[in-house]
């Protein structure tokens, strides 16, 4: 899970890592060629709007497209209809038709990994374990 965006109500959890954001967008878009950009600037690009991502009651409202997977969205970020912010680590399946603009002024994001609060499975233990040995490396 990614703090600050899900809640870690209800679970233990072990943070993982903390990066940056980033906006990814076609290559082609004139934005791309920037090496930072800001929220604000990224907020209401009209011929670029963000992807929208389904919640419980449905799509949030918005122009942008709504998108269902990871392979739909870098569709349409190559074809230059979408955009998203994502974690910096996002850059590992990137497209060449796609750029990743750090955004200077988005919090950072903290990875965890979690369980429901007081389980006692040892596979998952191993689990935690192992990530906790491999975290920070990559």
């Amino acid at each position: 899970m990614h703090m600050p965006f899900n809640s870690l109500a209800g679970f233990d959890s072990v943070e993982l890592m903390t990066e940056g954001q980033v906006a990814i967008l076609s290559a082609r878009h004139p934005l791309a060629a920037r090496k930072v950009l800001s929220l604000a600037e990224i907020s209401d690009v009209p011929d670029l709007p963000l992807a929208r991502w389904p919640r419980h009651e449905g799509y949030p409202p918005g122009p942008g497209p709504e998108v269902h997977d990871q392979t739909q969205l870098a569709q349409l970020i190559a074809l230059g209809r979408t955009m998203t912010v994502f974690p910096e680590s996002a850059r590992t399946w990137l497209w060449e038709e796609h750029v990743a603009v750090p955004l200077g002024d988005a919090p950072a994001v903290t990875t965890h990994i979690v369980w429901p609060a007081r389980s006692r499975s040892r596979a998952l233990a191993g689990l935690v374990r192992t990530a906790s040995r491999v975290r920070g490396r990559g």
